[in-house]
């Protein structure tokens, strides 16, 4: 089962990017977030199309949405609507074999790293909080459980171009690391991608629309991440990352991950 997480940057804009990679990479499931459409808006005849019948999103105007496309059955789970502000940021479906797959779009938090100037970055903390207490409340280190989705956070050194430079850039700042490192450990998650790429080398899946020539100046950083936990991960037997979709025509500003995942 090949499984892929993928900020689109707005769904109906990017159809053309998705049809050149689905035919690339045939995934049996994927997950999209800020799809920035309404539910009625929603490209369902397009994925069926592409032969993806099973389908879940929940989305809005303009902003946010995530959406489970699949050519696998699910059934529904529950969806979080967590803090204050109702935005559609979560969605979960159960796969066979037992697994619970949730994907996530975590908020960006602004341009500024403090929570009592921004109330986004507040937002943002809040959020990640309480996703890591419903977990401990609700699941178990045991339970299969996939994680996937556009966290904004590039929690390690390697995951950002520069370490040193982006400190006290939104998205790796340590508040946000320390934040993301207890939604980890939660429920013993396990990353997934890392566990075939190690620490000290550089591991991107977003570089952004202001770079002119983004290969060449490469600055990039992971927001974009597949944990499991401790049941799944010796299934989990490879990764890509399919940076090509960057250079297609209207491309989002991040590209699909995706990982194999053998069930029994």
């Amino acid at each position: 089962m090949k499984i892929t997480t993928w900020n689109i940057n707005s769904i109906r804009i990017r159809a053309e990017s998705i049809k050149k990679y689905i035919a690339l990479a045939n995934p049996d499931i994927i997950c999209f977030q800020e799809t920035k459409v309404t539910d009625e808006k929603f490209p369902v005849d397009f994925f069926t199309q592409q032969n993806y019948q099973h389908l879940y999103f929940s989305g809005e105007k303009s902003y946010n949405g995530v959406a489970i496309v699949s050519k696998i059955p699910f059934s529904i789970k529950e969806s979080l609507s967590l803090t204050s502000i109702d935005q559609k940021r979560h969605i979960a479906v159960m796969l066979p074999g037992d697994i619970e797959l949730h994907n996530f779009y975590f908020p960006a938090g602004g341009d500024i790293a403090d929570a009592k100037e921004n109330p986004k970055f507040a937002h943002k903390l809040d959020y990640i909080r309480e996703t890591t207490e419903w977990f401990q409340a609700n699941r178990e280190k045991q339970d299969k459980i996939i994680l996937v989705g556009d966290l904004n956070i590039a929690p390690l050194e390697n995951d950002v171009w520069s370490h040193k430079q982006l400190l006290n850039v939104v998205s790796h700042t340590p508040i946000e690391v320390d934040h993301l490192n207890n939604l980890y450990r939660s429920i013993d998650f396990k990353d997934a991608v890392r566990k075939f790429v190690p620490e000290n080398q550089k591991l991107y899946s977003w570089w952004s629309y202001r770079n002119r020539d983004w290969k060449k100046s490469n600055r990039g950083r992971r927001l974009d991440h597949i944990w499991v936990t401790d049941p799944l991960i010796n299934m989990v037997s490879s990764y890509d990352i399919h940076s090509e979709t960057r250079d297609h025509s209207k491309p989002s500003d991040h590209v699909p991950i995706n990982i194999k995942i053998i069930v029994n």
